[in-house]
C-alpha cells in the first residue's frame, strides 16, 4: 500500500534526523519539526509505517524508532546500542539524588558514535546552569561512571553532606572543589574536596528540539 503524504514526510524526517544526529528522533521532536497537531497523530502515522515495514518501534525506549534494516542501509543506522536513562540531574542548585522513576527507560544510540557502552548511563537535565555549555533544560547527558575527573570536565557530582547531586564543571583547587556553572547569572559552588564524589563524566549531550509556541 502506498504511503500517505504525511507518512512519507515523517519517514523522510526520521531518515534525515538519523543522518544528522546518529540517533532517532522522539515523537515530540517529530511533532514540532513537522508542525503536527499532537503526539497521537505522530503515533498513528508511526504505527502505519511500522505496519508497512518501513520502521520498527520499541515502546519501552524514549527514542525507540528504528529504520528497518536493509542490505544497503548505512552501518551506523543498523547497529544501535541501548543506554539506560536512570533519572534526572539538576543543572542548578543541587537537589537530592534522583529516584528510580526512569528505571525502565532507555536511549538508543548508534555504535558508531558510542562504540563502548561499558559503565555508561544517561540522565535528563533539569535547570539552566549549564546553558553556555549548550546543555539546556530537558536535554539528555550521557555519562561514563568513574571517580576520576580532570579540571574542566563536566561531571555529575555527589555532595556527601548535602546528600545531593548536581551537574557542573569540576575544578580541584587545593583542598576544595569548585563546581562551576556555565551560566553568567549563577555562582559556583565551593565545597571541601572530601565532600565531593564524582559519579560520572559527561561524554555526550543529546539536545531536545526547541518548542515553538506558534
Amino acid at each position: 500500500m502506498a504511503l500517505t503524504e504525511r507518512q512519507q514526510e515523517i519517514l523522510d524526517y526520521v531518515r534525515r534526523f538519523l543522518r544528522e544526529n546518529e540517533y532517532p528522533p522522539s515523537i515530540r521532536e517529530i511533532m514540532h519539526a513537522l508542525r503536527i497537531s499532537s503526539t497521537s497523530v505522530v503515533n498513528y502515522n508511526l504505527n502505519a509505517l511500522a505496519r508497512e515495514g518501513k520502521i520498527s518501534r520499541n515502546r519501552e525506549l524514549a527514542r525507540g524508532i528504528r529504520l528497518v534494516e536493509s542490505a544497503g542501509a548505512p552501518r551506523s543506522l543498523r547497529e544501535l546500542v541501548r543506554v539506560q536513562l536512570v533519572g534526572r540531574i539538576v543543572a542548578g542548585e543541587p537537589l537530592p539524588v534522583p529516584d528510580s522513576a526512569y528505571a525502565d527507560e532507555y536511549i538508543e544510540l548508534t555504535r558508531e558514535i558510542l562504540p563502548e557502552t561499558d559503565q555508561v548511563y544517561a540522565l535528563q537535565v533539569s535547570g539552566e546552569s549549564m546553558i553556555d555549555a549548550l546543555v539546556n533544560d530537558g536535554d539528555i547527558v550521557i555519562l561514563r561512571h568513574g571517580a576520576e575527573a580532570h579540571n574542566g570536565d563536566m561531571v555529575a557530582a555527589w555532595l556527601k553532606d548535602e546528600k545531593a547531586t548536581t551537574l557542573k564543571r569540576f575544578y580541584l583547587e587545593g583542598d576544595r572543589v569548585r563546581l562551576q556553572p556555565a551560566n553568567p547569572y549563577m555562582d559556583p559552588i565551593y565545597t571541601p574536596a572530601s565532600n565531593v564524589e564524582v559519579q560520572g563524566k559527561v561524554i555526550m549531550i543529546i539536545r531536545q528540539v526547541a518548542r515553538s509556541n506558534n
